[in-house]
């Protein structure tokens, strides 16, 4: 996949995608309603841009394009495995209350999952119609979503310890107005962290960080295996990865921005020019 314009990082406050995408030469944004970490670059309210950009409303979506790519992080609380458990009349939570008000909770549950569900679908709608280029991504263990919405995942990762992460970690990615490549990448060389041992989120509706914790290496395999795919290299000067492009190429090789003046420096010693 070719990007020429922005990475727009929804629901993404810890930088690390942002990161792997500004290391190969793209522009990209982090998006959220928090700044827990202070790497927020537009602090905002996503869920009533969406809304907004539903009803023809001013919103963010307004200023992207379809060079653009939105990288969704959407909240997964109500489609998670858990969320699901919380569903029956069984579950451990609810054994000191009677049955009716099991009941209550439940009802306050799906509710709240219907409206994420609905916004999510909204989102889609906003990005079709725009013609955006948007994935999402979302667990996929026992995931209400990948059973109850539009299609499912374009793409599973099945263990994200394969390509560097520090959990398992199921995960599955929608892909909208694009396809994701075909990349392998391997690096196992985490210690194991089990999602179980991280400590539960402070509030309601909320994850953890340390459970929503995703490695550098992860999300710079995972942007080389399945979104930039080809045009993605080595460069020619350090061997960092970077992307194949014009404004970056001297004599047949591609270099990073930390690199690239000295290679053009070089090529033009080597005719004589300075």
């Amino acid at each position: 996949m070719r990007i020429d314009g922005t990475v727009h990082c929804f629901f993404e406050q810890s930088g690390v995608f942002k990161d792997a995408f500004n290391a190969v030469g793209l522009t990209a944004l982090d998006y959220d309603i928090a700044n827990r970490y202070g790497r927020t670059d537009h602090v905002m309210d996503l869920f009533k841009e969406i809304d907004n950009a539903y009803l023809g409303q001013e919103s963010v979506f307004d200023d992207m394009t379809q060079d653009d790519l939105i990288m969704a992080f959407y909240p997964c609380i109500y489609f998670c495995q858990m969320s699901q458990f919380a569903q029956s009349l069984n579950y451990t939570n609810y054994r000191a209350i009677t049955q009716a008000e099991a009941c209550d909770r439940i009802i306050k549950r799906q509710m709240k999952r219907d409206e994420y569900l609905v916004r999510l679908t909204k989102f889609v709608r906003v990005c079709l119609a725009r013609n955006l280029r948007m994935i999402f991504e979302n667990p996929i263990t026992g995931s209400f979503l990948c059973n109850y919405f539009l299609k499912p995942p374009t793409l599973k990762d099945n263990n994200r310890m394969m390509r560097g992460d520090y959990f398992v970690k199921p995960t599955g990615y929608w892909f909208w107005n694009c396809e994701p490549t075909d990349g392998c990448t391997v690096q196992m060389d985490k210690v194991k962290r089990r999602v179980n041992d991280a400590p539960r989120p402070k509030h309601p509706g909320a994850c953890s960080e340390e459970r929503s914790a995703i490695s550098p290496d992860y999300a710079r395999n995972f942007i080389a295996d399945f979104i930039l795919g080809d045009a993605y290299t080595k460069c020619g000067g350090c061997g960092a990865s970077v992307l194949i492009h014009e404004n970056n190429e001297v004599d047949s090789r591609y270099y990073c921005k930390d690199c690239i003046d000295t290679a053009i420096y070089e090529a033009d010693r080597a005719e004589g020019w300075c």
